[in-house]
């Protein structure tokens, strides 16, 4: 019997594989330029941070300031990471609504797509930009690529991807989701 996970499940599962891609940067690669034009590697955290941490104003919480991204990337995202699984272990608080621009939702129906996405493509940015383990488990390139086409061409609207790149037939899954995306290897 399989069972679901419920979003505050998925986010913890997914900020640990990203707690240790964050964990596992050399301090001398954070500027390391990520596959996001124009953005380094630790721009591509502070987005994430900085994201979590705007997000959840929508439904009038906070995640109260914390370390920055440029003195402390590990603590600046293990403190996000801990405000936003308290406000997500919190069934009152996550599933606050709100009025988004596809109508109305949930605090947690958004973590437990866009936020959950951008924990797995961005914690690949980050460890593609500075060498480290890169690799992405099925279930959840079977999540991004189902997000994705959920997404449509909207997704390549706002800038925030790129125009899909040509892999050879026979390539991984990782590398055909990825480039789906707009991301090269």
């Amino acid at each position: 019997m399989t069972t679901e996970e419920n979003t505050a499940d998925r986010f913890r599962r997914l900020a640990a594989t990203l707690t240790q891609r964050v964990d596992s940067v050399p301090q001398d690669r954070w500027d390391d330029a990520s596959p996001c034009d124009g953005w380094s590697a630790r721009d591509v955290l502070r987005h994430v941070v900085d994201s979590q941490a705007d997000f959840v104003t929508k439904v009038d919480l906070e995640i109260p300031p914390g370390p920055s991204v440029d003195d402390d990337p590990s603590a600046a995202w293990q403190h996000t990471r801990d405000a936003m699984q308290a406000i997500l272990d919190d069934p009152a608080k996550a599933n606050r609504s709100y009025d988004s621009s596809f109508g109305s939702s949930t605090l947690a129906k958004t973590v437990d797509s866009f936020f959950c996405f951008d924990l797995v493509v961005h914690g690949w940015d980050i460890a593609h930009a500075t060498g480290i383990d890169e690799s992405i488990a099925p279930k959840d390139l079977d999540f991004l690529k189902s997000f994705a086409d959920g997404m449509g061409d909207m997704m390549r609207t706002s800038g925030s991807f790129g125009p899909a790149v040509d892999v050879p037939v026979d390539a991984d899954q990782q590398t055909k989701v990825l480039a789906y995306l707009g991301r090269t290897m």
